[in-house]
């Protein structure tokens, strides 16, 4: 067989790589369980639209922040970096149901920009505050589409005209069951149609 010979692997979420986050909420009564911060690590997170500025995430009905999001409508999407990737896969693995989370894995909550009830990740290079504006169930998970109320970003994130420098962050990927760091640079928005001197400029 050559390279680009083709096989069928069947039906499967097999589009990677995707973001991997930790989605922060809380319930409305602090003096409960349920009230505290919890962390949910998801990889089925998504923008759907600039504007205003949208997003959307998928998170199976049985699981514990599916009630604490459902409950206040609210949630905080927190970009996972090298520093955080185990902290990230323990809050896959683990209930909240069951530990802290932010105890458990040594972070601190913030009450989150925009947002009446739920935390942000300190330890997070980005947080972005979201308020649900809709769900749709679907057999195994329920997407929840939401509106960008707030967004913060450590300032070393930020250059001197204010712009945010993502690449900056060291962010991870999820890649079919295996986190990546991104890796080198090869191309930027446009790059294809963009002289050789800009291409010089942007890629060294």
């Amino acid at each position: 067989m050559s390279k680009h010979d083709k096989i069928s692997v069947g039906l499967s979420t097999i589009l990677n790589p995707v973001p991997v986050v930790m989605i922060s909420s809380a319930g409305k009564d602090p003096s409960t369980t349920e009230g505290r911060p919890n962390i949910i690590t998801v990889a089925w997170a998504g923008t759907i639209n600039s504007e205003p500025p949208m997003v959307s995430v998928s998170i199976r009905q049985s699981r514990y922040s599916h009630k604490l999001i459902t409950e206040t409508g609210e949630f905080v999407i927190n970009l996972v970096n090298k520093q955080l990737c185990k902290s990230c896969d323990l809050c896959g693995v683990k209930s909240g149901a069951d530990i802290d989370k932010f105890k458990t894995c040594g972070l601190t909550p913030v009450k989150a920009e925009g947002l009446d009830y739920a935390y942000a990740i300190k330890e997070a290079p980005v947080s972005i505050s979201c308020r649900v504006e809709s769900i749709t169930r679907l057999p195994s998970h329920d997407v929840f589409t939401a509106s960008v109320v707030g967004v913060t970003a450590d300032s070393y994130l930020m250059d001197d005209s204010g712009r945010i420098c993502l690449d900056k962050a060291n962010l991870v990927a999820y890649n079919h069951g295996e986190y990546f760091l991104l890796g080198k640079k090869i191309g930027f928005f446009g790059y294809s149609v963009a002289s050789d001197e800009i291409i010089k400029k942007r890629l060294g």
